[in-house]
């Protein structure tokens, strides 16, 4: 995005000529302030797609000033609404500039020029007739980059074909694309999920398959991998019945490795385990073997028949409000 706010209007030199008064003194005006750009993050925002068409935005320039003390208008400020999760960076140092994570939160991006000052400012008893105004300063200007990470409670992990648009339909309401075949999902999908025992609600990140080497930005690499850095919870993915030939006891070790080579904050957040497609034949060995290897909770679970999720809904509230 090229953004740049509005230059300041020019100061007016004026003199006042009226019947009976031809030597009235300055009456020059000053000019208006140039707008501001304004970054508010909204609730209802759910992408950046309006601003890849227009990557440049300007605001309004303060109108010059005028004669008989007459003030020019102020420039109207550039508001930018913004989707919750946003990350405003320099497009030529990279350095993060501003983050919107409160619903309502403003931020003030670059500032406009002040108007310049008329020549009635420079009347004086050695100078009655002042000629000097000076002119309006230039708005600040600069490209940034605007980077979405979803902000959302829990993030599904996985390998593509683990079964995560499956267990995001089968928790919340959402209607992720579901097919037998790798990546299905290209964008995150986020849900919510009900309590209505307690009237809780938690939201939930279906983020696209994780790849060996995502953290080197392979497949769809950091793409998938910045939309979990503001999850409070991950729930870890695994298909347990290793339909494609897969084992989980190596997918979890790859999984949690690709994390750690990425950031290694992502390790240190609180994670539930699922353990998925516990109705084929091959996933209940499979899954005392991965308990042999790793001595962590698994919540066995099916979206096919929906046996466990009650339990993994229960194992989720309890993981983000311990």
């Amino acid at each position: 995005m090229f953004l740049k706010a509005g230059d300041g209007g020019n100061g007016c030199m004026s003199f006042r000529r009226e019947r009976y008064l031809p030597k009235g003194g300055p009456n020059g005006g000053d000019g208006g302030d140039g707008g501001d750009v304004l970054l508010i993050a909204e609730s209802n925002q759910s992408d950046l797609t309006d601003y890849r068409f227009r990557p440049r935005r300007k605001a309004h320039s303060g109108q010059p000033g005028k004669g008989q003390d007459r003030h020019g208008r102020n420039g109207a400020d550039c508001i930018l609404p913004l989707p919750l999760g946003t990350e405003v960076r320099n497009e030529t140092t990279g350095k993060k500039i501003a983050e919107l994570i409160e619903p309502k939160q403003k931020v003030v991006l670059l500032r406009g020029g002040r108007g310049g000052r008329g020549n009635s400012h420079f009347k004086s008893s050695a100078n009655q007739t002042p000629r000097q105004t000076t002119p309006g300063r230039r708005g600040e200007e600069g490209s940034f980059r605007f980077v979405l990470k979803i902000l959302a409670d829990i993030g599904l992990v996985g390998f593509p074909n683990a079964g995560k648009s499956s267990l995001l339909h089968r928790l919340t309401r959402a209607h992720p694309k579901i097919a037998p075949y790798p990546f299905t999902t290209l964008q995150p999908q986020v849900g919510m999920i009900s309590y209505s025992d307690t009237y809780e609600h938690l939201s939930i990140a279906d983020i696209p398959g994780l790849v060996q080497g995502a953290s080197e930005n392979r497949g769809l690499g950091h793409r998938f991998l910045r939309h979990i850095e503001r999850c409070r919870l991950l729930l870890v993915t695994l298909d347990m019945a290793g339909v494609d030939g897969r084992r989980p006891w190596e997918d979890y070790a790859t999984l949690m490795g690709e994390l750690r080579r990425y950031d290694s904050m992502l390790c240190q957040k609180p994670f539930v385990i699922a353990g998925n497609k516990m109705d084929l034949q091959t996933a209940i060995p499979h899954l005392e073997t991965f308990r042999q290897t790793h001595p962590v909770t698994v919540q066995p679970i099916s979206c096919q028949t929906g046996a466990g999720l009650c339990a993994l809904k229960t194992a989720l509230l309890t993981a983000v409000n311990p």
